[in-house]
C-alpha cells in the first residue's frame, strides 16, 4: 500500500489522465443513451402527429370538404422523414380491426419485425372500430409505399410490388373523396418503376387511368396523370408521341401550382425540340414563376437551364443576374461559358465547352439543342466581323471563324445576308465580303417589334396572375346577412313604416 501511495504520489499525471478517460467514456455513454432516448421520444409524437393526419381525413370524408384532404397530403410530405418501422407498425396494427386481419397482415408483411412499444390509438369516428375507412386504407397503404421507396434501392422492388397492390385497390373504389389521394398514388407508383427502369411498363395503365380520370371529372387524377405520361415518354425521348398526346388532350385550369408548373416545362421542352423556341421560352419562363418560392430547387436548376438554352437559341443574351443567384450559381457555371462563348461569337470556347461539359449536358438532356447553337455563334462572329470591318476576304473570314473551306464560309455569309443577319454583299470575283453603312435602327421595325414582346409579356403575366388568384371558402358568404337578421331588418322595417303612418295620420287630424 505504502509503494502505491509513493508511486502515485510521484506520478500524480497518471492519475489525472485515468480520470480524464473515465470522464470521456461517461460522457459518450451518457451522450448515447440520450440519443436513444431521443429517438423513443419522437415515435410517440410522430404516432400523434400521423393520428392526428388521420383524423383529418375522416373529416374531410364526414363534412365533405376538399380543403382538409389537400391539407392531410401536405402534413403527409412533412412527416415522411419521420415516420419509421415502428410507428408504421403501430398505425397499422392500431387501426385495422379484427375484421380486416387480412388487409392488415398484407401490409404489414412489407414492413421489418413488430417493434416492442405499443400505442393507443383512438379513431374519432363511431364506425372507424367496425368499418374501414377506403380513404385511410389508402392512406396508410401509399405511406407503406413511401417507407421503401426511402429504404434504399434493396427494398424497390418490394415497393413495386406495394405499389402495385395499391393501384388494385384504387381501381376498386371510384369516390370523389378519395381523388387528391389517388394523384399521389398514382406519382409514387410512376416513381417506383421509374426507379426500377420499367417507365414502359406502366404506360398504357397510365393512358387508362387518364381516360378513366377525365370522364370522372377527377381533374387533380387528370393533371397528374398527364404529367406522368409527359414524363414517361421524355424519358425515352419520345418526342414526336408527347406531342400528340398534348395536342389531344387538355389540362385543367384548376390543378395546382406545382402540376402546372411541371407541365409547362415539358411543355417547354417538347416545343424546343420542335423548334418552337418562342412558345418554347415563354413556358418556361411560366415554369419558372409557378414553382415553389423556398424549395424544389432542383426544378428551378434545370428548367433555368432549358430557359437560358432557348434564349440562346433565339438570338438573346440571358440576364446577368439569373447566374448570380445563390442557388443556381454553381449549377449554371457550364452555362455561363456557353452564353460567354455565344455572345462573343467565339467558336473555340464552343468547342470547348463542349467538350468539358458534354457529358453533363446529356445527362441534363439539354445536349441536343446546345449543338443547334453553333449556327448562332457563327452568326454572332460574322456579325460581329461585319460591324469590324468594310471590306474583308473570305480567306481572312475563314481564319477567324477558324474554318477550314473558304467555300464553306461563302455559304454562311451568303445565308447571313439572306436571313437579315448582316447587311453586306459578296464579291466573287475578289473573294471578299463588302459590309454597308448602318442605318439607324429607329428606322427600321425592331423597336416595335421589342415593344409587342414586351406588350404580350404584360398581358400573360397578368392573365396568369388572375387564374392563380385563390380565395378562403365560402367567403362570400360574409357580406350575406342571415335568416335572423334579415327577419330583425324587416321588423324594424315594418315598426318604422307604422311610425310614420301613425304621424302622417296625426298630422292630417
Amino acid at each position: 500500500l505504502n509503494r502505491n501511495v509513493l508511486s502515485a504520489m510521484a506520478d500524480p499525471t497518471t492519475n489525472s489522465k485515468d480520470v480524464e478517460m473515465k470522464e470521456t467514456e461517461e460522457q459518450k455513454k451518457e451522450e448515447a443513451d440520450e440519443q436513444q432516448q431521443s429517438k423513443k421520444d419522437k415515435d410517440p409524437i410522430t404516432f400523434l402527429d400521423v393520428r392526428e393526419l388521420m383524423w383529418q381525413v375522416e373529416r374531410s370524408v364526414s363534412d365533405k370538404e376538399p380543403r382538409f384532404m389537400f391539407r392531410a397530403v401536405r402534413s403527409l410530405h412533412v412527416l415522411r422523414k419521420r415516420i419509421n418501422n415502428n410507428v408504421l407498425r403501430a398505425i397499422i396494427s392500431a387501426y385495422y380491426p379484427q375484421s380486416s386481419a387480412k388487409v392488415r397482415d398484407a401490409l404489414l408483411q412489407y414492413l421489418d419485425e413488430p417493434m416492442e412499444t405499443e400505442y393507443q390509438f383512438r379513431p374519432r369516428s363511431k364506425t372507424a372500430t367496425s368499418v374501414v375507412l377506403p380513404e385511410l386504407d389508402i392512406l396508410l397503404h401509399l405511406m407503406v409505399v413511401q417507407y421503401l421507396l426511402d429504404k434504399g434501392p434493396d427494398l424497390l422492388e418490394k415497393a413495386r410490388e406495394c405499389s402495385d397492390a395499391l393501384m388494385q385497390k384504387l381501381e376498386t373504389h371510384n369516390r370523389r373523396t378519395m381523388d387528391v389521394l389517388g394523384a399521389k398514388c398514382y406519382f409514387y407508383h410512376s416513381r417506383a418503376h421509374e426507379l426500377l427502369g420499367r417507365l414502359a411498363d406502366i404506360r398504357s395503365f397510365l393512358h387508362f387511368r387518364l381516360r378513366t380520370a377525365t370522364l370522372c371529372h377527377d381533374e387533380n387524377g387528370q393533371a397528374m396523370i398527364l404529367n406522368l405520361l409527359l414524363r414517361n415518354y421524355l424519358h425515352y425521348n419520345l418526342y414526336d408521341q408527347a406531342g400528340k398526346l398534348v395536342s389531344k388532350s387538355s389540362f385543367p385550369e384548376s390543378a395546382g401550382n406545382s402540376e402546372m408548373a411541371k407541365y409547362f416545362y415539358y411543355l417547354g421542352r417538347i416545343k424546343a425540340i420542335h423548334l418552337d423556341y418562342t412558345e418554347a421560352y415563354q413556358h418556361l419562363v411560366q415554369a419558372i414563376r409557378k414553382a415553389p418560392q423556398h424549395s424544389a430547387v432542383g426544378f428551378k436548376q434545370i428548367s433555368n437551364k432549358f430557359a437560358i438554352v432557348v434564349q440562346l437559341l433565339l438570338g438573346e443574351i440571358p440576364d446577368r443576374a439569373t447566374f448570380r443567384e445563390p442557388i443556381l450559381r454553381k449549377p449554371l457555371v457550364p452555362y455561363f461559358q456557353l452564353t460567354q462563348a455565344v455572345r462573343n461569337g467565339d467558336l473555340g470556347l464552343f468547342s470547348e465547352v463542349l467538350e468539358n461539359y458534354g457529358k453533363q449536358f446529356q445527362l441534363e438532356h439539354t445536349y441536343t439543342l446546345i449543338i443547334r447553337l453553333r449556327h448562332n455563334v457563327i452568326k454572332t462572329a460574322v456579325r460581329m466581323i461585319s460591324l469590324s470591318y468594310s471590306r474583308i476576304s473570305l480567306v481572312n473570314v475563314a481564319e477567324k471563324l477558324r474554318l477550314d473551306s473558304v467555300e464553306d464560309v461563302e455559304y454562311i455569309v451568303a445565308k447571313a445576308i439572306k436571313d437579315g443577319v448582316i447587311e453586306a454583299s459578296i464579291d466573287h470575283e475578289m473573294g471578299s465580303m463588302q459590309s454597308k453603312e448602318n442605318s439607324d435602327i429607329y428606322f427600321t421595325k425592331e423597336p416595335q417589334e421589342a415593344f409587342h414582346q414586351r406588350i404580350l409579356f404584360s398581358l400573360d403575366l397578368y392573365t396568369q396572375s388572375v387564374k392563380a388568384m385563390r380565395y378562403p371558402p365560402k367567403a362570400y358568404k360574409k357580406d350575406l346577412e342571415t335568416a335572423e337578421k334579415r327577419r330583425e331588418r324587416e321588423q324594424q322595417d315594418m315598426e318604422l313604416a307604422k311610425e310614420m303612418a301613425e304621424e302622417e295620420d296625426e298630422d292630417f287630424s
